[in-house]
């Protein structure tokens, strides 16, 4: 068989529009031992195809394909619950070493009050409570001026009100207009 005729029907195979005996001829072709060097690549690929023929014929590939997915399905499973097994007996060890060290150190020491007399623990909340004002107050010191730019800019926007009040106006205008019935009558 003349190459150009096999590169023919190889595309054509390759696209899917081969017929039967068309497919016959291509095995007949890669079988004989007689492949041109530039077609020799497809040699492997149709002795395979003729090869998974044979065993489509075999009533119990089915049955051996269908086995081989479910092992390598349990096996993943299997391999993923390991996993997740060793995963959460880690973390639940690590809880309870921890929970059990946290309350060891609770049972070890017992809840001292910071002050025996309660007019020196007023004393010194009332200084606390001082000092975070003062650090308080500090800090809102720095917004007095955007007050000072808040009057500042109240000259401009008195200036610009006339302005906006023309604009609304305006918008008022055309939006009555749009929905005037006497346009609809001009545009007739």
């Amino acid at each position: 068989m003349e190459t150009q005729e096999i590169l023919r029907l190889l595309q054509r195979y390759f696209d899917g529009e081969t017929t039967e005996a068309e497919e016959q001829q291509l095995n007949a072709y890669f079988q004989s031992g007689e492949v041109a060097d530039e077609l020799a690549e497809y040699t492997e690929f149709f002795g395979g195809i003729a090869e998974l023929a044979e065993k489509a014929d075999d009533p119990t590939i089915e049955d051996d394909v269908m086995d081989y997915i479910l092992e390598n399905e349990h096996r993943d499973k299997t391999k993923y619950r390991t996993m997740w097994k060793a995963v959460t007996g880690i973390a639940a060890s690590v809880i309870i070493v921890l929970g059990g060290f946290l309350f060891f150190q609770e049972q070890q020491k017992p809840f001292d009050d910071t002050f025996s007399d309660p007019e020196e623990a007023y004393a010194y909340a009332a200084k606390t409570l001082q000092f975070v004002g003062s650090k308080y107050n500090q800090g809102v010191a720095h917004l007095s001026e955007f007050e000072k730019l808040r009057k500042g800019s109240e000259p401009v926007k008195k200036a610009t009100d006339p302005v906006v009040e023309f604009y609304e106006g305006i918008e008022k205008i055309e939006a009555a207009e749009a929905s005037s019935p006497l346009q609809d009558i001009d545009s007739l």
